[in-house]
């Protein structure tokens, strides 16, 4: 079913909305990223309808209906009943109107196709075939039944739903033809594509508003026929059962709608216990005018539903009932087989995700399970991440956190834009000479430290790193590295205790001044002592010279 749903990965958040909205929870989480199961999906539209991020498209079949319109066969466009509430006040003549600028030839209504579906449901009533009759309209509750409940298979109403007895009987009334459904359900289209015979395209109201509006045609009102249907009122809650003449009183005769009530249905049928109805079921919330591709830029149930009603008529449409292997068809299981893990691995996975005991299942719902242990069944799947519980994950991140705060040698201090402190660790209470976190908890940070590094970091956003302070109260030596999450507003502190260092630098620099000043005086001492030495050898060489110097005279006066 992918291909009729699709997601934008780089806009999926980690969310799991459209998990815990998913009836079937046909939704696996994998990489960061969402992915629909394909073979447990029921297109009911849910994940489309509550994405925040609008993740998740629809496939798109307006280009496929535009190349109808450019071949050389008409194409008549069959319209869910349910366009009363998209396109109030409208009619079907103001509709075919504007689909005829679009190239459409003709225009008819669906409801003309539930007409027909209707006597065969009263058929089957008369006939007493079936134990419990589900009606067929809806294909997303027919692909519930399938792929989730194929016991209950045998009470599916083997009928043909209305898009598909208007569209076969359009083909039948106009040979050659081409035709195009157009209404407020996603999986229509899987069902067009299903029965490729009889619909050459589906369209949702929202992909037609959408063309209206590129070509810039506004549906208006025109002149109506004066033609009625009670079968226009089939888009409601209970608009099948309004549309019956409900004879037999062996039957009861209920409706139901909305994904959850539809599943409890099934569940009490698959357990015997319900017998001898006609149960009318629709996936969607307020049936198909709550559809999950009806016009979204204006959905109002109450208002929806008084429109459809006001169109609808007391008469049945005048049809032509086709033959019975005409109107019906069957259904078959589409189960996917799952496994399931034994006690033991169920546990295993349980603990893995923090849940040691049975109160640690907290059962919040926040992963998109409706249980812990529907979440670790769906890890063991491969549906799901053990990540995925934010519970889980809130304790390991404040464990861990907890953790290096309380064994790292370094200071922590956390301050608010108030510069209050939020958290302080044992290292920064013991190098502060505080008794207690309590002490200073919610005080300003000038009870302990200079303030304005702190605000000069708030207001600049560019960190404080390894800033070296004297704090005279605690005769110690501290290096402040301060720095700002620009986020949650909040300032980290990390305080490491120099004194030791400091101290020991100092001694250093002392040593060294000595030594230098030793240096000093042993090199103006030896110094002087040179200077002694170069004199007298001055003295002596001077003495010689000239002693040398008489000789020679002498001698040479020889």
């Amino acid at each position: 079913m992918s291909e009729y749903i699709h997601l934008k990965e780089a806009n999926c958040k980690n969310c799991y909305k459209c998990i815990r909205h998913c009836p079937t929870k046909s939704i696996s989480f994998s990489e960061n990223q969402a992915q629909i199961i394909s073979d447990e999906c029921i297109l009911c539209g849910q994940c489309v309808i509550v994405c925040p991020q609008n993740a998740k498209v629809i496939r798109d079949d307006t280009e496929k209906a535009k190349a109808l319109l450019k071949g050389s066969a008409p194409v008549i466009a069959s319209i869910a009943p349910s366009f009363a509430a998209a396109f109030p006040g409208i009619g079907i003549r103001g509709m075919e109107q504007a689909l005829k600028k679009l190239g459409f030839s003709a225009a008819e209504e669906t409801a003309r196709g539930a007409a027909m579906v209707t006597k065969q449901y009263e058929e089957l009533i008369r006939n007493g075939e079936q134990e419990i009759i589900i009606s067929s309209c809806c294909p997303s509750v027919n692909l519930m039944i399938q792929k989730h409940f194929p016991e209950v298979l045998p009470c599916l109403a083997k009928v043909i739903s209305p898009m598909v007895a208007h569209c076969r009987d359009i083909k039948i009334r106009i040979p050659d033809v081409k035709t195009v459904f157009i209404g407020p359900c996603i999986s229509k289209k899987a069902e067009a594509d299903e029965f490729p015979e009889d619909i050459d395209c589906a369209l949702s109201f929202e992909e037609l508003v959408i063309w209206l509006k590129a070509e810039g045609i506004e549906p208006s009102p025109a002149e109506e026929s004066g033609e009625s249907g009670r079968t226009r009122i089939f888009p409601t809650s209970g608009g099948i059962l309004k549309s019956m003449d409900c004879v037999s009183e062996e039957y009861s005769y209920f409706s139901v709608d909305g994904h959850e009530n539809c599943i409890s249905t099934l569940r009490d049928i698959s357990v015997g216990k319900i017998s001898k109805c006609f149960v009318e079921m629709s996936a969607c919330s307020g049936s198909c005018i709550g559809g999950p591709v009806t016009n979204r830029e204006r959905r109002s149930p109450l208002q929806d539903y008084i429109n459809v009603e006001k169109y609808a008529g007391k008469r049945d449409f005048t049809v032509n009932m086709p033959a019975k292997d005409r109107i019906t068809r069957t259904f078959e299981p589409h189960m996917h087989l799952q496994t399931y893990p034994n006690e033991l691995q169920l546990s295993q996975i349980l603990l893995k995700m923090g849940k040691n005991a049975p109160e640690d299942e907290l059962n919040c719902g926040s992963c998109g399970y409706n249980s812990c242990r529907e979440k670790a069944i769906a890890v063991f799947q491969g549906k799901a991440d053990l990540s995925m519980c934010l519970p889980f994950l809130k304790d390991k991140a404040e464990t861990f956190s907890s953790n290096i705060l309380r064994n790292s040698p370094n200071g922590i201090i956390v301050l608010n834009d108030s510069l209050e402190v939020q958290q302080i660790n044992p290292a920064a209470l013991k190098m502060l000479n505080i008794k207690s976190a309590s002490d200073i908890v919610g005080a300003n940070v000038v009870c302990i430290l200079e303030p304005s590094a702190f605000s000069e970091v708030l207001r600049t956003g560019r960190p404080l790193r390894s800033n070296r302070i004297y704090i005279a109260e605690y005769k110690k030596y501290i290096e402040q590295t301060i720095v700002l999450d620009k986020v949650y507003r909040m300032l980290l502190c990390i305080l490491r205790d120099v004194t030791d260092e400091e101290t020991e630098r100092q001694k250093k620099e002392e040593i060294s001044l000595k030594t230098i000043e030793i240096t000093d005086k042993v090199i103006e001492k030896q110094m002087r002592v040179v200077q002694e030495i170069a004199s007298l050898l001055g003295e002596t060489t001077a003495e010689t010279k000239v002693a040398l110097t008489k000789l020679k005279e002498s001698l040479e006066d020889e």
